[in-house]
């Protein structure tokens, strides 16, 4: 394994990990059980990539034949189940007053990773179409949160709240046209680092999307 591949398999496990907490967070603030926790956790580490896949007609998706990624998202679901079951009462409170920001930060970290990490499979699998490789690393860095949300019977949030999406696409279009000038790996970090400040600037000014009010009668 090159430098290039252990970078890689690093920012897959790290966005593994963040997305798998962001689900079983959510889960555990839903009161589900520990096999609710484990399949939202898993569902938002590994949703995006199985999506991804069967766009590229990777058969099978990627999950099955290398499961160490749905792995590691079911133990850190178990790992942060059994955290809070057994210091509930020392850890609940400090969690609810920051329950946001943690979402914030775990769900930033996964879509800025799996975003340039979709693109990096188009590339692998030797697809040049530009449009259809960021349409790949968007559909890798919210489709996990996007399964997760409507599982837990959530408005999603990647079409209400802080321009989710569009920094997925953003990051998307710039690791895609900055990989002849940058190569690859560069231009991966230089996404994943465009997606996760835009993330941060929105949640920090409140950016959204323009929206209509709701109708009064």
């Amino acid at each position: 394994m090159n430098y290039s591949d252990l970078i890689i398999l690093t920012m897959e496990l790290v966005g593994t990990i963040a997305f798998a907490s962001s689900g079983a967070m959510l889960a555990i603030q839903k009161e589900m059980d520990l096999f609710g926790v484990c399949v939202l956790g898993i569902t938002t580490a590994v949703g995006g990539g199985l999506i991804r896949d069967l766009v590229l007609g990777l058969q099978p998706p990627n999950m099955f034949r290398n499961p160490i990624y749905t792995l590691v998202a079911l133990i850190v679901s178990i790992l942060l189940f059994a955290l809070l079951y057994f210091k509930h009462d020392l850890l609940h409170s400090k969690i609810a007053r920051t329950y946001d920001q943690i979402m914030l930060l775990f769900d930033t970290i996964g879509l800025g990773i799996f975003t340039v990490v979709g693109v990096n499979t188009g590339w692998t699998m030797w697809h040049h179409r530009k449009f259809l490789l960021v349409f790949v690393g968007l559909m890798t860095g919210v489709g996990g949160g996007l399964l997760r949300d409507m599982m837990a019977q959530e408005k999603p949030y990647i079409l209400t709240k802080h321009i989710y999406a569009c920094a997925s696409l953003a990051g998307a279009v710039i690791c895609v046209y900055s990989k002849n000038s940058l190569g690859t790996i560069p231009s991966m970090l230089t996404g994943a680092f465009t997606v996760i400040l835009i993330r941060f600037w929105a949640a920090r000014y409140h950016w959204n999307l323009p929206r209509i009010p709701e109708i009064k009668e």
